[in-house]
């Protein structure tokens, strides 16, 4: 294997050493799928992204995304991270739109420089699959099922990649839930995406943890894809009786990983627009020999 050049970018982060940390590793084209997996266990992050080609197709640059365990077909903090890389480090000249070439499809991420260097990702329009049993899922959590939130669904959603949306009465009950693995098994033991209407800060409304213990993670620190589903669930339900959110949520904080996450999603004539937003941080380069 030849050199390749990587970068450790911090995503969701308000400063360096916050957020979610990614991998982002370029020339990636002459290696097979089992050594981008080899290197992604290496790595041990989230996921690590490899940029298989510098020259766009179709107007966009082909990536793709490996948690330790498998390879995704999209995920939030990882096109964001790629996004920033690709557009200061290997965009011939400023820009202020990235495409990426996933296995989900193209997804397009801007920088809004006006807006405080915010990238900003437009997902794809969301799934709504089955509603769970509150008494199964509170069981997965170490909680009790008066714990999570009646007057709304335990849901699946995706909008490229599936989670199950659980909302909570109180930050309390966030800051105390866990992953019972015994607990959290079947065709519904997928990633878990758990909220509150609850900051940790007293700046932002919303509190989330998110457990993807079937993909390696046992929890993660900043989720562009779970909160994109998040963002379509809150408009579906009218959580604050509105068909639209823009909202900032919280996550990471019981992992000593703060990150922030800018959420905008809008329902017109029966869809439902999701878009995500952060800050991204580049705190390390190298290569692997």
């Amino acid at each position: 294997m030849d050199r390749l050049p990587f970068y450790i970018v911090d995503v969701f982060a308000e400063a360096k050493y916050a957020g979610n940390q990614l991998a982002v590793v370029r020339g990636a084209g002459g290696l097979a799928e089992a050594e981008m997996q080899r290197l992604a266990r290496e790595m041990n992050f989230s996921e690590t992204t490899f940029v298989t080609s510098e020259t766009p197709r179709d107007g966009g640059y082909n990536v793709r995304i490996f948690t330790p365990n498998r390879e995704l077909p999209f995920a939030g903090h990882p096109t964001l991270g790629t996004a920033h890389i690709l557009r200061t480090r290997i965009a011939l000249r400023p820009v202020d739109r990235i495409v990426l070439n996933l296995k989900v499809g193209q997804i397009p991420v801007t920088f809004d420089a006006a807006g405080g260097g915010l990238y900003w990702m437009l997902q794809k329009p969301p799934v709504f699959g089955r509603e769970l049993p509150r008494e199964a899922v509170a069981a997965a959590l170490g909680l009790e099922p008066g714990e999570i939130d009646e007057r709304f669904p335990v849901q699946e959603v995706s909008t490229g990649l599936e989670f199950n949306i659980v909302p909570l009465k109180t930050l309390a009950a966030l800051q105390r839930a866990r992953l019972v693995r015994e607990k959290y098994q079947g065709d519904w033991a997928k990633g878990m995406l758990i909220f509150c209407p609850e900051g940790h800060t007293g700046q932002n409304p919303v509190s989330v943890r998110v457990f993807v213990d079937d993909l390696g993670i046992p929890e993660d620190p900043a989720t562009g894809s779970g909160n994109g589903c998040l963002a379509a669930y809150l408009v579906a339900h009218r959580y604050w009786g509105q068909p639209s959110v823009d909202v900032r949520t919280e996550q990471g904080y019981e992992m000593g990983r703060p990150s922030l996450l800018f959420l905008r999603a809008e329902e017109k004539e029966g869809a439902i627009e999701v878009r995500v937003g952060g800050h991204a941080v580049t705190v390390a380069e190298g290569e692997f020999i």
